[in-house]
Parts: structure tokens; sequence; C-alpha cells
């Protein structure tokens, strides 16, 4: 008799977590071990449990799910996470794939193509489209490749300490509203310096923002 996946639901909504719970109880594959409110607690019950899969909401309250996806990841490299998200944003998906995530999927999967997809990850698949994961590797070689480590040092001691830590929090896949959060300063305060951020630096977009802190490690070094 093949072994059942364990897996941990994690969402901070009650009824999704539930709805998930139903529908994996309900495959003879899938064996749901726990479950977790918070990116914080998913990291606690990771550590207790031991998953082979998690399944993690990407827009949480604290620590977001992409955060606690390299926390746990970190910890423990052999789990498979896979974000579970209503966001399709190509910021989200890259900060996902940096994380280690092994696929992203949207809420309104029908549940047949979510316990297929979930069927492939326990058989060791990866559900990144590889033409989108190497779009965001391709991102970060050229942004290296355009300038040495040093003078990309360099351009990063142009930011002040605050522009730092907003760009690092970026690359966690954070929206304005949640870094405003974490930081204590208003969202619109957060778009001012995203801005002054993307002009210092010369780039044209968050995405590209976030590619530029993984390819110096200041997402490794913040998390």
């Amino acid at each position: 008799m093949q072994k059942k996946a364990r897996v941990l639901v994690v969402d901070d909504h009650a009824v999704v977590r539930k709805g998930l719970q139903f529908f994996l109880e309900s495959n003879p594959s899938f064996e749901v071990v726990g479950e977790a409110a918070s990116g914080e607690e998913s990291v606690t019950k990771a550590r207790q449990l031991s998953p082979d899969i998690i399944l993690m909401d990407v827009r949480m309250p604290g620590i977001n799910g992409i955060e606690a996806c390299r926390m746990i990841l970190e910890e423990q490299p052999e789990i498979k996470v896979i974000m579970l998200t209503s966001y399709s944003d190509e910021e989200s998906v890259m900060a996902s794939i940096l994380a280690g995530a092994r696929g992203y999927i949207l809420k309104k999967v029908d549940t047949d193509i979510l316990m297929r997809d979930l069927e492939r990850v326990s058989q060791g698949e990866s559900l990144l489209d590889p033409a989108v994961t190497q779009q965001v590797f391709e991102k970060i070689k050229s942004l290296t490749k355009s300038s040495s480590v040093d003078d990309a040092m360099k351009t990063l001691n142009q930011l002040t300490n605050q522009e730092k830590r907003i760009l690092a929090l970026i690359a966690q896949g954070k929206t304005n509203k949640e870094i405003a959060a974490e930081i204590f300063i208003s969202a619109k305060t957060v778009r001012n310096y995203v801005t002054n951020i993307l002009t210092k630096l010369n780039l044209s977009n968050r995405t590209q923002a976030a590619a530029y802190a993984a390819s110096i490690g200041l997402v490794k070094k913040d998390g």
C-alpha cells in the first residue's frame, strides 16, 4: 500500500483551511497532519510535524507565506512547499521561486486539478513552469553580469538603511501595505521609498528590485 503524503495546511482563514482539509482527506494519497493560521505558526508546526508537503497561503498578517517558506526550507529543505494564493503577480511568483517553493497555485483552481498537482509534487515534480523559473534566474543573471559584486554593493550603498530594509522586504514578496505595517510608516511613504529605490538602482519595477536583492544576497541575509 502506497504511503500517504503528510500535508500541513497554512492559511489565515479557517474556512479555507477546513475546505482544503476536507478535499485532501477525501483522497487516499494524502493525510492532513496539521494546520496553521499564520506564517509564524507554520514554521513551528513544520518543526513539530515534519510534513512532506506544505500548502502555504501567500498573503498573511505578520510573516507572510513566502518568508515562512524560506525559513522552513532553511531548516528542512526536504519539505515540498506549494504556494496557494489569490494573486498571480510576477513579483510574488518570483519571490516564491527564490524562497524555494515547488509550486504556485491559484485558489480558484479546480479541486481535481489541485489534487493532480499535489500528487505530482508528492512524486518529486515541480509545478513551476520551467520557462518562468528560467526567466527569474535570467533576470538575476543579467543584473550580476552587468556589474561586479563590488559595483553592485557600491550601488547598494547609495541607499539609506531604511531603503535597504524596504528593498529586502520587497524581495520577500511583501506588499506596500505589509511593509508599512512592519516598519510602522504609511503605505504612501512606502511607495515614495520604493520610487526612490528604483531611481537610485536604475531599475524599472519591483520585480527587478527583488531580483537585484537576490543577486547580492540581500534576501538570504535578511531571512
